[in-house]
C-alpha cells in the first residue's frame, strides 16, 4: 500500500493489555472531529462519485484543516492491495479489474471541489503489467483539462524498481512525485512487504534525473523501533538523491495483528528531527505527530518550485 492508512489505536502496554486497558493517548494525538459545512459538503461529492479518499479511509487528523484549505487525497485503482505490508490496514488479497472510468469521476470531483491542490495515491498492483501507472497518467491529465490551475501530486508504488511505468506518470506532468521510503532499511523485511530500500532510493534518483523540474518527495513513520541515528542516516540517502520536500509523522498500530508502535515521539523530537533534515538541505519538512503525507502539501511544492528557480 502506498498511503499508509492509519487508525488511532493506541496499543496497549503488557500490563494493561492483561488489565484489558489501554492507555490513553497523549493530549498531543487528540484532535476535534470534523463537521464544518464545506466538509460535508466535499464528502458528499465523494460519496455521489464513488471515489475513496485517503483522507477518510485512514481516518486522517487533517482532513478538516485540508479539505478547508482545497486539498484533499484521492486513493485510485481500487481498494485492494497485492502487498501485505505490517504497518498498514488496507485490505489485501487480488484486487478487482481496473475501473477505466475512474479517472473521469477523480477529475470531476476535483473540479465540482474547485481544488486547488489533488493528491493522487493508490494500492499497490503489482497484478498490472505497469503497476497501474497509465491509470496515474490518465487521472492527471484528466485533472488538468478540468481545472488546470489545479497542481496534482501523485503518492506512487514502486512499480517493482521498472523505470518506465515511473516515466508514463512523469511524461503526465505532476507538480510533485511522491515515494514513501516508510521506515529505515534494517526494519524493511518486516514491516513493508515486497519493498526494497534500495529501489526506493533508486525510484527517487530516477524521477530527480528524468524530469529535474519536478519536485520529489518522500515520507517516514516514526515508532515502528528505528534508532535515532538510522533515521538520520536515511536524511542523507534521500538528500543524496536529490529528494527536496520529506514528512515525518507518528506511526499507530492499525490493530493487534499490525507492526507494533514501539514508543510515542513527543513533538520536541520531531522539531529536532526537522532542524536536523533542514540542516542537510531539505527544501521543505513538515514534521509532527499528525502529520501525513499531504498535510500541507500545497506549502510544501509552494516551498520545493521557489527552490528550483532559484
Amino acid at each position: 500500500m502506498v498511503e499508509s492508512r492509519l487508525h488511532f489505536v493506541t496499543p496497549p502496554t503488557s500490563a494493561e493489555a492483561t488489565a484489558g486497558r489501554r492507555e490513553p493517548k497523549p493530549d498531543w494525538l487528540k484532535v476535534r472531529a470534523p463537521g464544518s459545512e464545506n466538509y460535508l459538503r466535499l464528502r458528499g461529492i465523494m460519496r455521489d462519485l464513488a471515489l475513496n479518499t485517503v483522507c477518510e479511509d485512514a481516518h486522517c487528523p487533517n482532513i478538516g484543516e485540508c479539505w478547508h484549505h482545497g486539498t484533499a487525497t484521492f486513493m485510485i485503482l481500487g481498494d485492494v492491495c497485492t502487498r501485505a505490508c505490517t504497518y498498514c490496514a488496507v485490505a489485501h488479497g487480488r484486487p478487482a479489474t481496473l475501473d477505466i472510468d475512474e479517472p473521469r469521476r477523480v477529475g470531476e470531483a476535483v473540479e465540482k471541489m474547485a481544488l486547488k491542490y489533488a493528491v493522487i495515491t493508490s494500492v499497490d498492483r503489482d497484478d498490472q503489467a505497469d503497476g497501474g501507472a497509465a491509470s496515474f497518467a490518465a487521472t492527471i491529465r484528466e485533472i488538468k483539462r478540468r481545472l488546470p490551475d489545479c497542481r496534482v501530486e501523485v503518492l506512487i508504488p514502486d512499480f517493482k524498481g521498472e523505470a518506465g511505468p515511473l516515466e508514463t506518470v512523469l511524461r503526465a506532468r505532476p507538480d510533485v512525485l511522491n515515494h514513501n521510503t516508510e521506515t529505515v532499511p534494517r526494519l524493511y523485511r518486516a514491516v513493508r512487504s515486497g519493498g526494497k530500500y534500495g529501489r526506493t532510493l533508486e525510484l527517487l534518483d530516477r524521477a530527480r534525473a528524468f524530469t529535474p523540474a519536478i519536485p520529489t518527495k518522500t515520507g517516514m513513520m516514526m515508532g515502528l523501533g528505528e534508532e535515532h541515528d538510522e533515521v538520520v542516516e536515511v536524511f542523507r540517502d534521500l538528500r543524496a538523491v536529490g529528494v527536496s520536500i520529506l514528512t515525518l509523522g507518528q506511526y499507530l498500530r492499525p490493530s493487534d495483528r499490525h507492526a507494533v508502535m514501539t514508543r510515542y515521539y513527543h513533538p520536541d523530537e520531531f522539531r529536532e528531527l526537522k532542524r536536523i533534515a533542514l540542516g542537510m538541505g531539505f527544501v521543505h519538512v513538515e514534521a509532527g505527530p499528525l502529520v501525513r503525507s499531504s498535510y500541507h502539501a500545497h506549502e510544501q511544492a509552494d516551498a520545493a518550485v521557489a527552490a528550483l528557480g532559484s
